[in-house]
């Protein structure tokens, strides 16, 4: 069974990556999150095509450095488990609104159940 690591092949790293997934397809929304997602673009020669993630968690919606690292974490952790059965296209979660006051342990729950959904939504790697 493969691991299920996050390398960084499994990452977008450049802005027009990043863009041109946020250009593409809205695949959910939720009270935190906007997913969307796009075919693959730029990738290196010889490097197969898989699912990659990009996260958009502004400043202005989550003004607290440990908000937006927690936030970071939790969505890490959740592609990791299921990037092996996602599809292989570039997805991008952006914070879309402000994180209401609460403790981290209670943003942690409802991001990472807001993410598994999201996530779910998406048609399985057949």
């Amino acid at each position: 069974m493969p691991r299920a690591t996050l390398p960084p092949e499994a990452r977008l790293h450049r802005p027009s990556e990043f863009a041109v997934a946020l250009k593409g397809r809205r695949l959910a929304r939720g009270a935190f999150f906007i997913l969307s997602a796009a075919a693959p673009s730029g990738l290196p020669p010889g490097q197969a095509a898989q699912a990659r993630l990009g996260m958009v968690i502004a400043k202005r919606f989550a003004a607290h450095a440990s908000t937006r690292n927690a936030l970071k974490r939790v969505i890490r952790e959740a592609f990791r488990h299921c990037r092996l059965q996602l599809p292989p296209q570039d997805y991008v979660l952006r914070l879309h609104g402000k994180v209401a006051p609460m403790s981290l342990t209670a943003l942690k729950r409802l991001a990472r159940t807001e993410v598994d959904a999201h996530f779910a939504r998406v048609k399985p790697r057949e």
